[in-house]
C-alpha cells in the first residue's frame, strides 16, 4: 500500500492525493493551484503520475482547487470513474465548465498581446483545457455517493463518504483497504466545516482510522465567533449605504454566496439592516449555484430544511437582482448611491468583481468586505494586507474605500475544529498534514501530541 502527495502539499490549492492498493490507482482530488500567475503556471506540470494508470477518482467536494484540473487528467487519458455525491456532481459541472472558459477567454486575450507585441503570429496560446474537455469529462463521472454509505469500489478496497460540512455535497472519505493479509483504515478530511454554520449540517465525526490525511487552511488561528460577525456585517452594510457608498463583497460562488444571502434575508426579516436597497448576485456561477443548492435540501441542517419544506425561499429577499447579462452587470455601475455587490471571484483573481472594485475602490465613501480566505499572490490578498494603490486592468487604483474582513464566515474549521474533529480519529500512527501554509502547518503540528505528524513535499510517497 502506497500513499503519495500530488499537490496542496506546502500550500493551499491544487489537492490531489494518490492511494495504491490490491493492484488499484485511487486519486483523491485532482484540483487546480490558484493564486499569482507563477503559482498557475503549476497546472501545466506533470501530474506526478500517469493519468490513463488511475482507477477511481474519488471527489470530496467541488471547488476549484480539488476538482479544478480533472477536465486535464482526462485530457492527457485518463479514462476511469469519478465518483461523488449528488450534488457535487452538479457543483463540479458548473465550476469546471467556468473554469474552461475563463482560460479560454484567458488565451484569447493572451494571442492578441503577444501578436501586439510582435509575438508569432502562428502560435496561438493555448487554455489548459477546454469547454469541450470538460465536456468529455463529464462523462466519467459514475456512482453517486451518498453519505454514510460504503462503496466497494474492488476486491479489498471500500470507500466510505462522511458529511464534511463545508459546502454542498462536500466529504471527508474513509478508505478500507486490504492488501497481502494487512489492513489499513485511511481517512482524508478534505475540506472541513465548523459547527454551528446556517444552512448545512455539522461536520460529522470520523471513525477510528490508522492514518488521516488532513487541511490544516486555519490550522494556526480561531475564527471570531459568527453572531459578531454577522453583526458586524450588518454595521457595515448601514453605515456605507447609509452615507451612499456600496458595499462590494468578492464572493466564492459556492457556499459564501449562499450564506450571505441567508443572512441578508434574516437581517432584513428582523430588521437588523436599517438602508436597505438592492442586493445585487451578479455572478452567473453563484446564480446557478444557488439553483443547485435548492435542489438539494438533502444536505440542508433542520432549520434550513424545514423552511424549504414550508415553502420557504433561504435565499430570497426584498430588492434581490440576479444579473446573469454582461450588460446588467455594468450597469450596476451606474448605482452610486447605496447598493449591496456581491460578484466573484472571492479571491479577485479574475470574473465581474474586479470591474466593481474599479468603479468603487477609490471612493472613500464605499466598502470593501472580504468574508473568506485569500491566498497569497492574490489582489484580494494585497488588499487586505493594507496596500495603498493596486493596478487592476492595467490601470493604478487608489484604495480609499473601507476594507474589512470577516472571519467568522469561513468555510474552513479553525485550529479548534480541526482539533476536535481530528481527536475522534483514535490516535492513528501518522497524521499527514496538506492544505495549509507552511506557518499554519507547523502551527498545527504541535498542538497534535497522539499522532506522529509529517508534512509531504510534493510528489513524496510513503507506504503504508
Amino acid at each position: 500500500m502506497e500513499l503519495s502527495f500530488h499537490g496542496a502539499d506546502q500550500g493551499v490549492t491544487g489537492s490531489c492525493h494518490l492511494v495504491e492498493c490490491a493492484g488499484k490507482k485511487i486519486l483523491i482530488d485532482c484540483g487546480m493551484y490558484q493564486g499569482g500567475r507563477e503559482i498557475s503556471e503549476e497546472n501545466s506540470e506533470p501530474f506526478g503520475f500517469d493519468p490513463a494508470s488511475i482507477d477511481y477518482l474519488l471527489l470530496t467536494h467541488a471547488h476549484l482547487d480539488h476538482c479544478g484540473r480533472i477536465p486535464l487528467l482526462a485530457k492527457q487519458g485518463f479514462h476511469g470513474e469519478v465518483i461523488t455525491t449528488a450534488a457535487s456532481v452538479e457543483l463540479a459541472r458548473l465550476v469546471m465548465l467556468d473554469s474552461a472558459g475563463l482560460q479560454e477567454e484567458e488565451a484569447r486575450y493572451q494571442s492578441r498581446r503577444a501578436r501586439r507585441h510582435g509575438g508569432n503570429h502562428e502560435k496561438n496560446v493555448q487554455p489548459l483545457y477546454t469547454t469541450l474537455d470538460a465536456l468529455n469529462s463529464l462523462e466519467f463521472f459514475g456512482h453517486r455517493a451518498s453519505y454514510d454509505q460504503p462503496v466497494q469500489l474492488a476486491p479489498g478496497i471500500r470507500a466510505t463518504y462522511i458529511d464534511a460540512g463545508h459546502i454542498l455535497g462536500s466529504a471527508s472519505i474513509v478508505l478500507e483497504l486490504a492488501e497481502d493479509g494487512h489492513h489499513h483504515r485511511l481517512l482524508f478530511s478534505g475540506d472541513l466545516g465548523y459547527s454551528g454554520r446556517a444552512i448545512l449540517r455539522n461536520p460529522t465525526p470520523p471513525p477510528p482510522v490508522d492514518t488521516v490525511v488532513m487541511e490544516t487552511t486555519y490550522g494556526d488561528r480561531l475564527h471570531k465567533a459568527l453572531q459578531p460577525s454577522i453583526d458586524e456585517l450588518y454595521a457595515i452594510i448601514n453605515e456605507t449605504v447609509g452615507r451612499g457608498g456600496n458595499v462590494i463583497i468578492p464572493t466564492f460562488a459556492l457556499e459564501r454566496a449562499q450564506e450571505i444571502l441567508y443572512y441578508l434575508r434574516e437581517g432584513t426579516e428582523n430588521k437588523r439592516l436599517k438602508h436597505f436597497t438592492n442586493v445585487y448576485l451578479d455572478s452567473p456561477m453563484a446564480i446557478s449555484a444557488t439553483q443547485i443548492f435548492e435542489r438539494h435540501p438533502e444536505c440542508f441542517d433542520a432549520q434550513t430544511l424545514k423552511m424549504s419544506r414550508g415553502g420557504g425561499d433561504p435565499f430570497d429577499l426584498p430588492g434581490l437582482v440576479f444579473t446573469r447579462q454582461t450588460s446588467e452587470s455594468m450597469a450596476i455601475n451606474k448605482n452610486n448611491d447605496g447598493a449591496v455587490i456581491m460578484a466573484g471571484s472571492g479571491m479577485c483573481t479574475g470574473g465581474r468583481v474586479r470591474h466593481h472594485l474599479k468603479h468603487n475602490l477609490w471612493r472613500k465613501e464605499c466598502s470593501v468586505v472580504f468574508v473568506g480566505y485569500a491566498a497569497r499572490g492574490t489582489l484580494a490578498r494585497r488588499i487586505i494586507d493594507g496596500a495603498k494603490h493596486v493596478h487592476i486592468f492595467g490601470e493604478e487604483m487608489s484604495v480609499r474605500a473601507g476594507i474589512h474582513t470577516i472571519g467568522g464566515f469561513s468555510a474552513h474549521a479553525d485550529q479548534a475544529e480541526l482539533l476536535d474533529w481530528h481527536s475522534h480519529t483514535g490516535n492513528p500512527s501518522t497524521t499527514f498534514l496538506v492544505h495549509g501554509e507552511e506557518e499554519s502547518m507547523q502551527a498545527f503540528s504541535k498542538k497534535l501530541t497522539d499522532t506522529r505528524v509529517k508534512i509531504p513535499q510534493l510528489h513524496q510517497s510513503f507506504t503504508l
